[in-house]
């Protein structure tokens, strides 16, 4: 059997039961990144084989001593290329740091090392993160694992395509914008962004302000991204707003039963939403499996003004970004090297006012208690987690769906903002195939900080779909 064919979770038992080697499970992965990486370009900055040989060939002395790091003693992991990896490059696709090397780790780098993973290289992202479609000035464009021809989506595209071609057991992303839901349902993988807090961002630049953006896991089966986020979870004094919960019960016993739920499909927002002819018809038809479990699967409104959530979010996301990258643009040659969409944001950010800020800050925690109240009639919530398939990998970012024109480079992504804005856990999960063979996801939505129940309805939604 292909080892790469087994889960995380399962790989990491045989693993401690030394039924099979760290070194030949890294072998197998070297052989797949060797194959499928030239064309795909999911990993970059991969490490010498000889290098991760010889740190596999160090967990197999460690077990033969009775020494088990952890679940993730032995398996390859490669790391999103905005997070910091000690002794290697983070460019976070930019030429500005193309030599950029980190003296220490992120926080959840130094917890999946500490649980035993063996760091390989990095994923490839966007420009700083920006847009959700993976390419740069640095690696080139992330090409998608079902067709090299389309889009991986993004930001965590390296990542999702990783996952999905088996070059990765499971990967960490991160998420502002669906970063880790767009991708998922581009390559057909699983992407879970967490609550806000349950995965802390050390080092981080806004410490008391960045409330937006998360980090989270990737897989293909609901068990592995379980363990992930158990690894990556857990209060740390230097993010004063992570959750101090025990991480460990998320990676506990996720089988329940679910009958007589109540799922709310949002579907396009009561007509605001454009969508890729067949997109809807597919989402659709994946929240009715829901119905095999026992829940009951009806439309859902929310009465809120999306015009206004989106003004808001637009203000937001312009500040922090405006704010991160400033120094840069101040610098005309340094200017010369961004990409049109990391300009515009800055450029639009430098003209927000104080006011305008603490206004959109007001909209957030009223969508926020609009939320509460939607949770108030149903258990979760269901809705497409992209409005378009994979598109061609060339192409910048979709310039209209479905006859509408998008009049921003993330318009089209506006699905995601939801529960971006009001900070709630939401796993994507695969919906099924288009008539080209090209994927779709939905979004699995859930109240504040009910992670656990999450993973358990995403656990049993997983049986009933595949």
């Amino acid at each position: 059997m292909d080892l790469t064919e087994l889960s995380a979770v399962e790989l990491s038992k045989r693993i401690r039961r030394r039924e099979i080697s760290c070194r030949e499970v890294m072998e197998k992965y070297l052989e797949r990144i060797n194959v499928y990486n030239p064309t795909h370009n999911a990993i970059v900055n991969l490490r010498p084989a000889r290098d991760i040989l010889a740190e596999a060939t160090k967990r197999d002395e460690q077990l033969s001593r009775g020494e088990h790091l952890g679940w993730m003693h032995g398996l390859p992991q490669a790391i999103k290329d905005l997070s910091w990896v000690e002794g290697l490059p983070t460019t976070s696709g930019s030429k500005l740091f193309e030599h950029f090397v980190p003296v220490r780790d992120s926080l959840h780098v130094e917890r999946v090392k500490a649980a035993g993973a063996i760091i390989i290289g990095k994923t490839n992202v966007p420009e700083f993160g920006l847009g959700s479609n993976t390419y740069n000035s640095v690696f080139g464009a992330t090409r998608n694992a079902l067709d090299p021809s389309l889009s991986a989506g993004g930001s965590s595209g390296g990542a999702a395509v990783a996952v999905a071609l088996r070059l990765l057991p499971v990967a960490d992303g991160s998420d502002v914008m669906g970063s880790l839901r767009n991708p998922a349902a581009f390559n057909g993988v699983i992407g879970m962004r967490p609550s806000i807090g349950r995965v802390p961002t050390v080092p981080g630049l806004e410490l008391f302000f960045q409330q937006i953006g998360t980090l989270g896991p990737m897989g293909r089966i609901v068990a592995d991204i379980a363990q992930l986020l158990a690894t990556m979870a857990g209060y740390h004094p230097e993010a004063p707003l992570s959750l101090g919960e025990s991480p460990e019960a998320l990676a506990g016993q996720l089988d329940s039963d679910f009958q007589r739920l109540r799922i709310g499909w949002l579907g396009d927002l009561g007509g605001r939403l454009p969508f890729e002819h067949g997109d809807l018809s597919i989402c659709w038809a994946a929240a009715e499996r829901m119905r095999e479990l026992g829940c009951s699967v009806e439309d859902a409104t929310i009465d809120f003004d999306q015009e206004r959530l989106w003004r808001a979010w637009l203000v937001l996301r312009q500040w922090l970004v405006s704010n991160r990258l400033k120094d840069l643009y101040a610098d005309p040659s340094k200017r010369a090297e961004l990409k049109p969409e990391a300009i515009w944001e800055i450029e639009q950010g430098m003209t927000l006012t104080a006011a305008e800020v603490y206004d959109a800050s007001l909209v957030r925690s009223d969508w926020y208690r609009m939320m509460l109240t939607t949770f108030g009639r149903f258990d979760f919530l269901v809705l497409p987690a992209a409005q378009v398939f994979p598109y061609d990998v060339d192409q910048p970012w979709p310039a209209e769906i479905d006859g509408r024109c998008m009049d921003t480079y993330h318009r089209w992504m506006e699905v995601v903002i939801g529960p971006t804005m009001a900070g709630l856990p939401v796993v994507a999960m695969p919906a099924g195939l288009s008539g080209s063979g090209r994927p779709a996801g939905i979004q699995i939505i859930a109240p504040p900080r009910a992670d656990l129940p999450l993973l358990r309805f995403a656990k049993a939604y997983e049986r009933v779909s595949t």
